[in-house]
């Protein structure tokens, strides 16, 4: 009788795997809060009339927001300041080369895209705090700049900056829906729960803060940035 002794090989073990708080409560209803009000603002800007004074107000939030991301960019969690997102060329030419994998937080691209869109409305909204439309709406600040340059600011924050601004969401929604479907990643998903999907055990994947503490100092940012804007409007 021949004895047979076959020996099992275990299965290679995966590398541990965990997910990782990207995205921490204040930058997710910043995010949400942001695109709820754009919708505002272009319903009630294409009624006009007197749907112009909830533009308006809709407009103060939008400021609001921004100057909460500004600072939010310097003292937020980790992936939520702009220096985990801050890219050379060269990482941005790499990456679009397939040369560099995107890690947590945003890819070199989804940098630029945050970069431009901030840009664009506080273009967007500096304009429109200065603007004479001669109808129905004049921006609080419009006293302070000449007919001139409020009529200018008028022409620039309705035939450039609002298209602008379309082709720049536009190509924010096109990327989310390539990475979907091209790269079967989900990038709407850590904008809601705020965790990333499971990612490989790494020492420098740290989690956002987003404990009580962090989320109570993200409330007095938000205060403060909406009573320097409500003084603002103010002096118009």
């Amino acid at each position: 009788m021949t004895l047979t002794a076959t020996i099992d090989h275990p299965p290679v073990p995966h590398a541990p795997s965990h997910r990782v708080r990207v995205w921490d409560l204040p930058t997710r209803l910043f995010h949400w809060s942001l695109a709820g009000a754009i919708v505002g603002l272009v319903g009630t800007g294409y009624v006009g009339g007197a749907m112009m004074y909830w533009h308006a107000r809709l407009g103060y939030l939008v400021l609001t927001l921004l100057l909460f991301r500004i600072v939010w960019g310097f003292v937020g969690g980790k992936w939520s300041r702009f220096r985990s997102f801050m890219y050379s060329p060269r990482r941005v030419i790499r990456y679009l080369r397939g040369e560099e994998a995107g890690g947590l937080g945003h890819n070199p691209i989804g940098a630029l895209s945050v970069y431009a869109m901030l840009v664009g409305l506080i273009a967007q909204v500096g304009t429109g705090l200065v603007s004479d439309d001669q109808i129905s709406f004049t921006g609080p600040l419009n006293r302070f700049v000449s007919e001139a340059q409020g009529l200018a600011a008028t022409w620039f924050h309705k035939q450039v900056g609002q298209w602008m601004l379309a082709a720049l969401i536009l190509l924010h929604i096109a990327a989310i829906a390539f990475y979907m479907i091209r790269r079967h990643k989900n990038l709407i998903q850590p904008m809601i729960d705020g965790d990333s999907g499971p990612v490989p055990l790494q020492p420098q994947l740290v989690a956002s803060r987003d404990d009580a503490r962090a989320r109570f100092a993200a409330l007095l940012v938000f205060a403060v940035c909406a009573s320097g804007v409500a003084w603002m409007t103010r002096l118009g």
